[in-house]
């Protein structure tokens, strides 16, 4: 087996951050710009009215909601070529977690044409909203226990050790906020709160990719 070049594993690492950033701004700003500005779901007269009123943005949400998902894809590939030659299972199966989260959401993205085609033919577009907003969470499940990986290989890696701190937060935010949306609803409400800290470590982790990562030399993939 060949080794990457320290250059090689930086220069990995460094297009990781920009495919984390290109997750970042694309999820916030489908899911918490242009979707978040049009749903009520305590009123689906409303929803369906403001949907039906700005068709476009919500379209433009799915689309951007596609691109994240092969940021992610393609995210998911990187890492693992970063990172095989310290735990080639362990990264193998957080690769396979995240690629089975990728597949949840785009499989996912059906449920918002379908609110975007009951919202425009005057049908109440808040079921399948709601089941796009649970197909979301079931694929964290999947990512959280992938962060949780993420975090310990990126502590072997050399990464900062409050980083790899965040990040195993960040998968135990997704996973306790994923499962009380299942089992126990009205605490995940109360939890919403808790989700600022994945936004942080992961924001982190792209600024420390982009930045300066200097991650312990990895198989050459």
């Amino acid at each position: 087996m060949t080794y990457a070049t320290q250059k090689d594993v930086s220069s990995r690492a460094r297009r990781a951050g920009f495919l984390y950033l290109g997750i970042i701004l694309c999820g916030i700003t489908a899911e918490g710009i242009l979707r978040g500005s049009l749903i009520d779901r305590s009123d689906a007269a409303a929803t369906a009215q403001a949907i039906a009123a700005h068709i476009g943005l919500f379209r433009l949400s799915i689309l951007l909601d596609a691109a994240m998902v092969a940021f992610d894809v393609a995210l998911a590939m990187t890492f693992y070529r970063m990172l095989r030659g310290l735990a080639p299972r362990l990264i193998l199966t957080a690769t396979a977690l995240r690629l089975i989260q990728a597949a949840m959401i785009s499989g996912g993205l059906f449920t918002l044409f379908a609110a975007a085609r009951a919202a425009t033919s005057g049908g109440d577009p808040l079921p399948a909203l709601n089941a796009h907003a649970m197909g979301y969470d079931l694929g964290l499940i999947f990512f959280g226990v992938n962060t949780l990986i993420m975090a310990h290989l990126l502590d072997r890696a050399g990464a900062p050790r409050p980083l790899a701190a965040g990040l195993a937060a960040a998968g135990l935010v997704y996973l306790t906020g994923s499962l009380t949306r299942i089992v126990a609803p009205e605490v995940n409400a109360i939890m919403q709160p808790a989700y600022l800290v994945p936004l942080i470590a992961e924001t982190a982790l792209m600024l420390w990719l982009i930045l300066g990562a200097r991650p312990r030399r990895a198989a050459r993939g």
